[in-house]
């Protein structure tokens, strides 16, 4: 089993305002069938409200960002799956479920996580 992150960028999602309550709606019950199906690890959404912080090793920490990173937004989940074809059926749920195309990306196996 491998661990999958499936996110979007949220300039991705263009859905009218009417429409949010019902794409919020389908996305959870994608979440739920993960959950139910026993392959639900974490899902979330980066609070755009709260800026990004760079801690450094001795702890200090600025109101900045890595430059590649900045825009660094939207939502996420990490499903725990069999395979990638499992993995490209689970983000095309969640596709349909928030209108917009998700990227899909296996974390690298690390015996200690």
């Amino acid at each position: 089993m491998s661990k999958f992150l499936i996110s979007f960028p949220a300039s991705a999602m263009n859905v009218p305002a009417e429409d949010m309550p019902a794409v919020g709606e389908a996305s959870r019950a994608v979440i739920r069938e993960a959950k139910a199906a026993g392959v639900y690890v974490f899902a979330g959404g980066i609070n755009a409200e709260v800026a990004p912080a760079m801690v450094a090793a001795d702890g200090s920490c600025t109101d900045e960002t890595y430059r590649e990173t900045r825009e660094l937004d939207g939502g996420f989940c990490v499903l725990e799956l069999p395979s990638r074809d499992v993995a490209v059926q689970w983000a095309a749920k969640l596709a349909a479920a928030c209108r917009c195309a998700q990227e899909l990306r296996e974390f690298y196996y690390d015996p200690e996580s």
